[in-house]
């Protein structure tokens, strides 16, 4: 009972923070701290597909270091692919699963399981959000519903951001910000 009225406050403040915030990078963060948070789990990320390059990029993460981060591109195609077309993914241990791009980086990063779940927008799927333990984790159905809930929520938040700013793609959102990042420091 006590892990429902804490999904229910997450959806809650997630759903707030949709609506009080035009800022995307604002928004999927506030998403991975949430979920991360409610979970009790290592770390959480949101990726967004980029289809020129066919490879997933990081909008937002939490609990989880640059280094892994930044530990080479992941393929669309090899990382968890299927999270992106046949809906959830768990892989109960990374070491021991073939559909895990970089087993060496998650143990040395002390992941142990991961659920990997769609961000669909109209029938499309853009990205996913990944949940990361460092225990053994089997996923209950509560807790696969709970992060396609806030996978949903992402998705119209993603796109409400990007009609707002105008631009044709989601990814577009994450280069549109890295750019004024980039501009900034420049200055």
């Amino acid at each position: 009972m006590k892990r429902e009225i804490i999904n229910y406050e997450t959806l809650l403040k997630v759903t707030h923070g949709v609506v009080m915030s035009r800022d995307p990078e604002e928004v999927a963060l506030l998403i991975v701290e949430s979920v991360k948070s409610a979970l009790e789990v290592k770390g959480c990320a949101l990726l967004l597909f980029n289809r020129k390059s066919n490879e997933l990029e990081v909008a937002a993460s939490m609990g989880l270091s640059q280094e892994y981060l930044n530990k080479g591109p992941l393929s669309a195609m090899r990382s968890i692919a299927h999270s992106l077309k046949d809906g959830p993914v768990a892989i109960d241990d990374v070491t021991d699963d073939p559909r895990i791009q970089y087993p060496e980086e998650a143990k040395k990063e002390g992941i142990f399981s991961i659920l990997s779940v769609p961000i669909v927008l109209r029938e499309n799927p853009i990205g996913v959000l990944r949940v990361y333990s460092a225990e053994p984790w089997e996923a209950t159905l509560e807790d696969v519903n709970f992060i396609q809930a806030i996978a949903q929520i992402a998705g119209m938040a993603l796109e409400m951001s990007r009609l707002y700013k105008g631009l044709k793609d989601s990814i577009e959102i994450l280069k549109a910000k890295r750019d004024t990042k980039t501009s900034k420091s420049k200055a």
